[in-house]
């Protein structure tokens, strides 16, 4: 392989590991958030960094901002979809889809948020992390939870580090909370 190639290849492999890093990030912020875990979301977030969901919070605070806007709900899940990523060095801007569910205390409704982060990432001493968050909602509809007789019997997600994501090793455990 000539240097050219070897360059090339290397710089190939650099920005598939950066791609993935940063998105390994904006996911684990998705699933500290809808564990409600304080510490994964602030680690995903760089001290000097900011979220704007409709405000602007500092990221030491959004963690609780967070969880708070999600008690009116017995449960909430964040999906990412689509991700777009520009890297320039140690910053990339990264506009990623997210679908949130958020079900109704009484469990009778489910309300959909269809909407983009607009993220803005940095890497220092290696880790990337959020630096600025902006949430765009395009869109929110709620329905009737018609289904949740077809639960019954699957694991039921937690909103704590007793979720059985956490469980180290994978195991089956009779005792999980489950859907009735």
């Amino acid at each position: 392989m000539n240097i050219d190639a070897e360059i090339e290849q290397r710089s190939t492999v650099r920005y598939l590991k950066d791609r993935q890093d940063i998105l390994d990030c904006l996911v684990k912020e998705s699933r500290g958030r809808d564990r409600h875990d304080v510490e994964v979301i602030t680690n995903c977030y760089w001290e000097d960094g900011a979220d704007e969901h409709s405000s602007v919070v500092s990221a030491p605070e959004y963690a609780e901002y967070a969880n708070a806007g999600h008690l009116d709900y017995t449960a909430n899940s964040h999906n990412l979809t689509n991700h777009i990523c520009e890297i320039e060095g140690d910053v990339a801007n990264c506009e990623t889809y997210v679908i949130a569910g958020l079900l109704s205390l009484d469990q009778e409704t489910c309300k959909m948020a269809l909407g983009r982060y607009i993220d803005r990432l940095e890497r220092r001493n290696g880790e990337w992390r959020i630096k600025l968050r902006r949430t765009v909602i395009d869109m929110v509809f709620e329905s009737n939870t018609l289904w949740l007789h077809a639960l019954t019997g699957f694991l039921k997600g937690l909103r704590s580090k007793s979720d059985p994501s956490y469980q180290r090793p994978v195991s089956v455990n009779p005792e999980d909370k489950r859907w009735s």
